[in-house]
């Protein structure tokens, strides 16, 4: 099963640089969970940066995969992520469903680099060499 952070849809979404690393877990929604945090940060930006209607095409290719609310397990073992490896609340809640399911999580937010069971891929910007 694999977990894609919000920071990897983005990118798989607008085309970016690193899209193509996240497309096979992205073409394969029966093994995919989406983290309802993961649904709150996609549509808060795509919304922001290009409007409800995108924002809710998103979210309907996000649903192709099994959508997961946070329990008050996940919860709670996301604090002590939190505070294990100093993560930020979104991002221990999206490491926290992943070990609860299981998951492989795929990103290429950097502060989820050298953690167990993460595909992490630095950012790249556009204008970087061979991109």
């Amino acid at each position: 099963m694999n977990i894609v952070d919000s920071s990897a849809w983005l990118e798989y979404f607008s085309g970016g640089p690193n899209a193509e690393y996240f497309s096979p877990p992205l073409k394969n929604p029966s093994l995919l969970i989406v983290p309802v945090t993961t649904i709150y940060e996609v549509f808060k930006v795509v919304l922001r940066e290009a409007g409800e209607n995108e924002a809710l095409q998103a979210i309907a290719a996000m649903q192709k995969g099994q959508v997961k609310d946070v329990t008050i397990n996940i919860a709670m073992h996301a604090a002590k992520i939190s505070l294990q490896h100093n993560l930020p609340m979104a991002d221990s809640l999206i490491l926290a469903t992943a070990n609860f399911y299981k998951c492989t999580l795929w990103t290429q937010d950097s502060d989820f680099e050298n953690l167990p069971k993460v595909n992490f891929i630095p950012k790249k910007s556009v204008g970087q060499p061979g991109h």
